[in-house]
């Protein structure tokens, strides 16, 4: 079903709203079964958390200015739970709640391969990155990268033709680097850019692997061509392994530091490619991926039991409070929920609401991988 206007308000003031990450989103759907009424419970939830101050929360009319902003500069909100959201990233735990896109929304829903590397590459490695992503957009599937200098921008320009996506580390508006100003334009009348920031957002370093999640996310595998071994492109291929999609490398020259990421990568399992077939030949061998549907990001607690649970009576099954023996439970290291289960004693719907509540309060962190953390 279509979601209503309402409740498209509500998941935007949702994930803008303070504490709330995207992992934390679907697990407050989950629970709630809608983001209004989780709106709804937020402040009660943050406060039985230990937060003193009311979480802040995105009003109506910062919605409405956000929204009327991404009008006037032509672009638009695609919200989860929308047609157009993108049926791979519902695969991966914290994709993004919105997207802020330009250009052709329907390149989302295509057979997509990511291309990624170094901002300082050599002549060599950008002219193999044209051939590579031509000869498969040639073959119809779609170049996902993210604007950088170097490889991305090699990846995006050799397949303006054939469809490119370009995920941005700041907001729609933002073109970073400025020198890419014409690659930008050019993609959006041609390709597809989005974002998961609001509008006007100026990309720092902490949104950069955040972005690179949603690289890897969108595509059926990821292509590192040249990379240092700290670099972001090999954090893009970790996040597509952990995501369960395909990590292909480009074998380079030992003595080249650009080189070691990609090596570093075929000696960790990577799939060693020289060319466009090696990864169309390994694609085609690949047992066929099974796509959830996006609800399979609301799996949780069950309806019996969100039913049957009194959040204005959440008492623990000992005399302690359970925040309590959750907090002794965990430390600064993400440690398994259902580690946390066992040993914390408690069961699972209790464990996942004191979660919640400890979370929107600010003083645990939610990890990918079903895992947790004190707040450092």
């Amino acid at each position: 079903m279509a979601l209503s206007q309402n409740e498209r308000i509500a998941r935007l003031r949702l994930i803008r709203s303070e504490t709330v990450g995207a992992i934390t989103f679907y697990k407050l759907l989950s629970r709630f079964g809608s983001a209004i009424k989780a709106l709804d419970a937020l402040p009660v939830m943050a406060q039985r958390g230990g937060k003193k101050q009311p979480p802040r929360l995105m009003t109506p009319d910062e919605a409405a200015q956000e929204l009327s902003a991404l009008d006037a500069y032509g672009a638009r909100l695609i919200i989860f739970g929308d047609d157009e959201y993108p049926e791979w990233l519902t695969t991966i735990e914290d994709a993004p709640p919105v997207l802020s896109i330009i250009g052709d929304s329907n390149l989302l829903s295509r057979p997509c391969i990511g291309i990624v590397g170094a901002r300082n590459a050599s002549a060599n490695a950008k002219r193999f990155t044209q051939s590579l992503a031509a000869e498969l957009g040639q073959k119809s599937y779609i170049i996902v990268s993210g604007m950088a200098r170097g490889i991305d921008t090699a990846a995006h320009t050799a397949s303006l033709k054939s469809g490119t996506i370009a995920v941005l580390a700041g907001g729609i508006d933002e073109i970073y680097p400025t020198e890419n100003n014409a690659l930008y334009h050019a993609i959006a009348e041609q390709g597809c850019i989005i974002s998961e920031m609001p509008i006007g957002t100026k990309p720092t370093a902490h949104h950069f692997p955040r972005r690179n999640r949603i690289v890897s996310g969108l595509a059926k595998g990821v292509v590192v061509v040249e990379a240092s071994v700290r670099s972001g492109s090999l954090i893009t291929a970790r996040l597509a392994s952990e995501q369960g999609r395909e990590v292909f490398a480009v074998p380079g020259f030992p003595g080249d530091p650009r080189a070691a990421g990609p090596n570093s990568l075929i000696q960790n399992g990577a799939k060693l490619i020289q060319n466009a077939d090696d990864i169309l030949v390994e694609l085609m061998s690949m047992n066929t991926k099974s796509i959830q549907p996006q609800s399979s990001l609301l799996d949780g607690i069950s309806d019996i039991e969100m039913q049957n649970f009194d959040m204005d009576n959440n008492a623990c099954e000992t005399n302690e409070n359970c925040h309590e023996i959750i907090m002794r439970t965990l430390s600064t290291t993400p440690l398994d929920v259902d580690e946390l289960t066992r040993s914390s004693g408690l069961k699972i719907i209790t464990v996942q609401t004191t979660l919640l509540e400890l979370e929107l309060a600010g003083i645990i962190h939610r990890h990918p991988g079903n895992r947790v953390s004190r707040a450092a």
